[in-house]
């Protein structure tokens, strides 16, 4: 699921607030300027891009390392007016009250923290905007941060993302400290050069790049300027040093820290009203005390004394009389991987009272009964991550069946994009009784500790008692939201299918996939080989920087790109260099060889299960937000098939008994069969009710020729353009694509728009829907909010609107193949077929098939598959089968 994280300046900020604010006070007398602009930002920010996490970071303090290589540092600041300095403290109650994080530490600055956690955050593949005033954090901006810059005082915020720096600056992000480094910034007293502003810096950064470049080619400049720079040499070395953000700071903070689930009313209420701010009441329809009938949801509800009875095996019979009455329970565990996870123990709930039980009196032959009630698949079974439940017990020997409710998964339907779905921000979101957090429960990394059952089974049964509270809650918004048959029919189904699929895994070839190993590393020795050879030298191919040295200056290649350390060598660099020298074709080729080597080869190997020799992925239902599945220990989706050297990979998996075959069907063109159905395009549906090459149809109609005219090149390009419009592709992604011009991509688009209409009606429409709605559908009510759909920021806007053209479209294929899944578990259950359902990868099923069940499984496959969801067009399920996957393919 898609997060947005805001990281913002707090002293940066609140001082710009405090300067562009007319004065005010509150009857105490005290100064609110600064923090009323800075609320007011604040609010804007929160309606624009509707973050799930936020943190405001502070300096501590006015000394911080920096001063220890330059006293001087910030020397020249006038001291901060006590009009300003008395609003610090008001502000940081105000976050709190707002419930949005806030973090100092002694010996560094406010952008320190920030660079820290946006380069945490990003790892983790997190979207991150930071809010400053200070262009310094320019430098930050990637793919994934961008970096607001405040004008208008604070009123106004001009986001910048790598292309804007291009074009403002002529500049990569981090550049902008080598701007810094030569001109100096006078309100940090950094020196820089003298004489040296803006313009003369980018002049200079555009004709050598860097501080260092500079510096090292003063040969090449005249005059004054040349005495100037390499008289301040050092001073310009110093302040790039100065200027550079630390990306390393010891934080104590984690993700979830920084979760941000809206504004409550009943803190956010009364913060305001202690400022007096009460025009931002009114805007936000706040009372001052908080308790606003409008806004139920959001209140607190009063804390509720929760009983559990922590049994032993001379009391387990307490439960057993008491199994009847059971309506929620919950399973604790810890470690990631639910194949491998520690039973801690499980909390079973009846309205009234909660029993604890520990998982070694859970294994005990007192529990007995217990353990039957667990199995019962008759009885249901209502808690949270029910599947991962079923997995953790199954490998202690526990049988776990008849899951009926799970509040998580619940919670992802009702919310797909929020990215924090454990019981204790659930229990939050809906303003139910307070849950200590497991970190305040257990502790972390190293600190991590189970504590005494008192404590325990006391923080268990909270969240069982949450688990119950949530129930009646979300079952009104599953049916208000026409989800309820989504999440009773589909989704709750698939969870234990899914199980049973982990549970069964797949078998593993070891000594196939070990020689498999060795093939790969012969090429890689042959490729390294070759590559020394022709380069005339030994070099370590996996260092950026040497392999730069020999492609572009030993060779001579022409530069694509430079980074803050040198040449780039990234992928989108060699594949533009390949048809320039042979080398950089095997380069390559090398990567791609070590890649499948070190994640395919070494990787299975360590996941093999020394007990059944197979490889048991786990499957995530909770976390794409267009409804796919995710595979994780390992991820068996992901294996490159375009190359052969990938598609080898799959020999390794083969069926677990002796005359069995893998047997794999997958859809044929799912996504853009979808796409005929929803937009009503006359074209379209025609090529499939005809069952017709989409691509070549696709060319006879953007080319306007006959199916016997349509070359190579034309079906080449209609085929980029059909999966391209799936995804909302612009003009820029379609001509990479294509390598042709982006002038040709738009005229390519217009063409593809004029002869299928249907589908330009349908995305026109559907970006409209969703900025009346700030969501869009699958055909199986599948909902995904899109909170920047309207936004002012052009960039934010359009990935919301692409977002919208797309998950309606790939939302219902991963509808489509889940109901399969489900339809296809009960054909083999009411047949009473031994043949398994092993694996799902996109939109391909993968089984393990008997000889004598092989040939009704090749026509039963497909015809469910076919069958699934009916469409204005046929589904179409290709099958094939062999001894293995790859035969299979």
């Amino acid at each position: 699921m898609s997060s947005k994280l805001i990281l913002i300046d707090g002293n940066s900020i609140i001082y710009r607030a405090f300067f562009a604010m007319p004065p005010l006070t509150n009857n105490k007398g005290l100064h609110t300027n600064a923090v009323y602009g800075f609320t007011n930002m604040l609010l804007r920010l929160i309606e624009d891009h509707k973050p799930t996490h936020m943190m405001v970071a502070f300096d501590a303090g006015k000394i911080t390392f920096r001063h220890e290589g330059y006293q001087e540092y910030k020397g020249g600041r006038e001291k901060t007016p006590p009009e300003l300095s008395e609003q610090f403290p008001l502000l940081k109650e105000l976050l709190q009250g707002f419930g949005i994080s806030q973090f100092e530490l002694s010996g560094y600055e406010a952008d320190d923290i920030i660079g820290t956690v946006s380069r945490i955050a990003e790892e983790a593949g997190h979207q991150i905007l930071v809010v400053t005033g200070d262009k310094d954090m320019l430098q930050l901006a990637s793919d994934h941060v961008q970096v607001g810059l405040t004008r208008k005082g604070v009123t106004e915020i001009e986001t910048y993302a790598p292309e804007q720096i291009q074009e403002r600056y002529g500049l990569t992000p981090l550049q902008i400290i080598d701007l810094k480094g030569l001109m100096g910034d006078a309100s940090d007293n950094i020196p820089g050069i003298p004489g040296v502003g803006e313009k003369t810096a980018l002049k200079l950064l555009h004709q050598f790049g860097s501080v260092e470049e500079v510096l090292a080619n003063t040969s090449e400049l005249k005059g004054k300027m040349k005495e100037k720079i390499e008289t301040h040499a050092d001073d310009a070395v110093m302040s790039k040093k100065l200027a550079t953000i630390y990306r390393e700071v010891p934080l104590d903070k984690s993700f979830d820290d920084m979760n941000f689930n809206g504004l409550k009313e009943e803190t956010a209420g009364p913060a305001l009203a202690k400022l007096e701010f009460k025009s931002l009441l009114e805007r936000l329809s706040f009372k001052a005390d908080g308790s606003n009938p409008d806004h139920p949801a959001q209140e607190q509800a009063p804390a509720k004394e929760i009983k559990v009875e922590i049994l032993d095996e001379e009391h387990i019979h307490v439960l057993v009389e008491a199994l009847s009455t059971i309506e929620a329970l919950h399973v604790e565990t810890n470690g990631d991987n639910p194949h491998h996870a520690d039973v801690i123990g499980a909390v079973f709930s009846s309205p009234e009272q909660h029993y604890y039980v520990s998982y070694e009196l859970l294994k005990t032959e007192e529990a007995e009964p217990v353990r039957k009630w667990l199995a019962d698949q008759d009885i249901p079974k209502r808690g949270y991550d029910l599947h991962r439940t079923d997995l953790a017990l199954h490998w202690k020997g526990i049988a776990f069946a008849g899951a009926s409710f799970d509040v998580q998964l619940a919670a992802y339907l009702l919310d797909p994009t929020e990215s924090n779905q454990n019981v204790h921000a659930l229990a939050a979101k809906y303003g139910l009784q307070f849950l200590a957090s497991d970190e305040e429960v257990y502790g972390k990394g190293a600190k991590y500790k189970v504590p005494e059952d008192e404590v325990l089974s006391k923080h268990m049964a909270a969240k069982s008692a949450a688990i119950l509270d949530l129930i009646p809650q979300q079952e009104r918004e599953l049916e208000g939201n026409e989800m309820a048959s989504l999440f009773h029919d589909l989704e709750m189904p698939l969870s234990r299918i899914l199980a049973d699929m982990e549970k069964q895994g797949i078998s593993v070839n070891k000594n196939d996939l070990t020689e498999l190993g060795k093939e790969f590393e012969g090429q890689i020795s042959e490729l390294v080989k070759e590559i020394y050879e022709i380069a005339g030298t030994e070099f370590n191919l996996n260092s950026p920087k040497q392999l730069g040295e020999i492609l572009f200056v030993k060779l001579g290649l022409p530069v694509v790109k430079k980074t803050k350390t040198g040449y780039s060598t990234d992928a989108e660099v060699l594949e533009k260099l390949a048809p320039y020298h042979d080398v950089v074709r095997l380069i390559l080729q090398y990567r791609t060889i070590a890649k499948l080597q070190s994640t395919y080869v070494e990787g299975l190997l360590k996941e093999i299960s020394p007990e059944t020799g197979k490889v048991h992925t786990y499957y995530r239902q909770t976390i794409a937000a267009t409804g796919r599945l995710s595979s994780q220990y390992p991820n068996l989706q992901n294996i490159p098939i375009r190359l052969e050297e990938g598609r080898k990979i799959r020999k390794v998996f083969v069926p677990s008994e002796p005359d069995w075959h893998i047997l794999a069907a997958d859809y044929s063109q799912i996504e853009l069969r979808v796409l005929a159905h929803i937009s009503d395009d006359k074209g379209l549906k025609e090529a499939f009710l005809h069952d017709m090459d989409i691509h070549t149809k696709t060319a006879m109609d953007v080319f306007g020729v006959q199916a016997e005219e349509v070359d190579s090149n034309m079906r080449r390009s209609a085929k980029a353009v059909n999966f391209g419009i799936v995804y909302g592709i612009s003009d820029y992604g379609l001509s990479q694509n294509l390598n042709i011009t982006r002038k040709e991509a738009a005229r390519f688009i217009d063409q593809y728009f004029d002869a299928f209409s249907g589908v330009r009606r349908y995305m026109d429409d559907i970006v409209k829907d969703a900025k009346r709605d700030g969501y869009v559908t699958t055909l199986l009510e599948r909902r995904r909010y899109l909170p920047e759909i309207n936004a002012s920021n052009f960039n934010l806007r359009s990935f919301a609107e692409r977002t919208a053209m797309n998950t309606p479209i790939q939302g219902t294929a991963a509808d489509i193949i889940k109901l399969a899944m489900v339809h296809m578990d009960a054909a083999l259950a009411e047949k009473k077929l031994k043949s398994r359902m092993l694996l799902q990868v996109h939109d391909e099923l993968v089984f393990e098939v008997p000889a004598d069940e092989l040939e009704l499984m090749k026509k039963l496959v497909p015809e469910t598959m076919e069958k699934a969801l009916a469409l204005s067009v046929p589904l179409k399920a290709e099958v094939s089968y062999g001894m293995n996957w790859y035969e299979a393919k």
